[in-house]
């Protein structure tokens, strides 16, 4: 895990969209744990032991608790829901002057509300709070569901079939499997029945 000085230093670091290796470090840095797997064990008594990087004042290097005291002190460190991690200073700060100037405009404000297209809603300028699926697998896997592949028109679900014979049969008819694949057991399955 790195130091304070270490974080603090890595904090002002910018990549360019080719730099992929210098994303990916940034990346690395960003998603590191808590602790590292060496500063925690548990000893016989069925206690965490952590270890600490350095000792306090008065000679501690181990901190002894039970598991559900652990599990509170992990807790702790993660953030409520929809608690804004990202403090905004300077010309994007939410009272700045000039904020409007460099902060991206509503389509409405831009180019008038009467030419805004209405939405299904019929709000001109709202957005839809979260992102269909067919443009999430659009997004992911490139799998256009909204237009047809042979004339680039739109299309809607007609039909959603939920019943596994008739899935079946009509993956049979395409010459497609009809049944999935059998899972693997997980390692801890394999683990017991070793």
């Amino acid at each position: 895990m790195p130091t304070s000085r270490a974080t603090a230093q890595r904090a002002a670091v910018r990549c360019d969209a080719d730099e992929r290796q210098r994303l990916e470090q940034v990346c690395r840095t960003i998603t590191c744990p808590v602790l590292s797997n060496e500063r925690v064990q548990i000893n016989s008594a069925g206690q965490v032991v952590l270890k600490l990087k350095t000792a306090w004042r008065d000679g501690t290097t181990h901190i002894v608790m039970s598991p559900l005291e652990f599990m509170q002190w992990l807790a702790a460190l993660v953030p409520r829901p929809r608690l804004h991690l990202i403090r905004f200073h300077g010309v994007l700060a939410p009272n700045a002057k000039l904020r409007a100037l460099v902060v991206p405009q509503a389509l409405e404000d831009v180019i008038g509300a009467s030419e805004v297209p209405a939405t299904e809603s019929g709000c001109t300028h709202c957005r839809p709070a979260r992102i269909s699926w067919a443009r999430l697998l659009k997004r992911v896997f490139k799998i256009d569901l909204e237009h047809c592949p042979n004339c680039g028109g739109q299309l809607k679900i007609i039909a959603a079939i939920l019943e596994a014979p008739v899935i079946e049969r009509i993956l049979r008819h395409l010459g497609l499997q009809a049944r999935a694949l059998p899972r693997v057991p997980a390692r801890g399955d394999l683990q017991q029945a070793a």
